[in-house]
């Protein structure tokens, strides 16, 4: 019965944290924004079978290290590191469940498409703004998230292609804010759309399990 209503704790913690906790003392506010990714860790957690795959400890691996870039992005540089490597794990949990088509492989396009456009507008602002150090970092994991976001669809899961694609919107607000142009409630669309794709990808785990028929597409 816990387990049932996880899921909508989680949500409500993550309600808490982006409406309700202050800005104020950071050490709160941080705290509070870590606990909806535990428990999104431990949710995904159970969702693993006793036999477990190489992909079950790879998305584990990359939820908790995503959770530390989550806790680090005030440090930009450092949180950007922690989330690449965490996408780095998903990539690879995502290829061992690489189920081929030329339909989904040719989903690289819009995909690469879509990076190139945003990445441009980007790199020109950071360039404005002489922070041209971190030109690189970002193409590096510009190109890091749309390749985790493109094998997520290569799985064929349906929960691991939304919650890939929802993180490619997440990081995306974030930089256009950050670098590009303000926009009007940033910080509540960057978190709810990341908390979402981390609860998809780590409820992605129970179709890949076996625990229950794969949601496929």
């Amino acid at each position: 019965m816990i387990l049932y209503r996880l899921p909508i704790l989680i949500a409500v913690m993550g309600l808490v944290y982006i409406y309700i906790v202050p800005a104020e003392p950071f050490a709160i506010k941080l705290i509070f924004k870590i606990v909806p990714m535990l428990m999104i860790i431990y949710y995904a957690a159970t969702k693993m079978d006793e036999n477990k795959k190489p992909v079950h400890r790879l998305l584990l691996i990359g939820l908790f290290i995503c959770m530390i870039g989550d806790a680090t992005i005030h440090w930009f540089i450092i949180g950007l590191a922690a989330f690449l490597i965490g996408h780095l794990f998903y990539i690879a949990g995502f290829i061992t469940q690489w189920k081929f088509s030329i339909g989904r492989f040719l989903a690289i396009v819009p995909i690469g498409i879509y990076g190139f456009l945003v990445g441009r507008e980007i790199i020109e602002a950071v360039q404005d703004k002489g922070q041209q150090s971190l030109i690189l970092p970002i193409i590096f994991y510009m190109l890091t998230i749309s390749v985790m976001a493109w094998t997520a669809i290569m799985t064929r899961n349906k929960w691991a292609t939304i919650g890939s694609l929802l993180f490619v919107i997440s990081d995306s607000i974030l930089a256009w804010n950050k670098f590009v142009v303000p926009l009007q409630y940033a910080d509540s669309l960057i978190m709810l759309t990341y908390y979402a794709a981390q609860f998809f990808i780590a409820h992605s785990l129970w179709t890949i399990s076996g625990k229950r028929k794969q949601i496929i597409w």
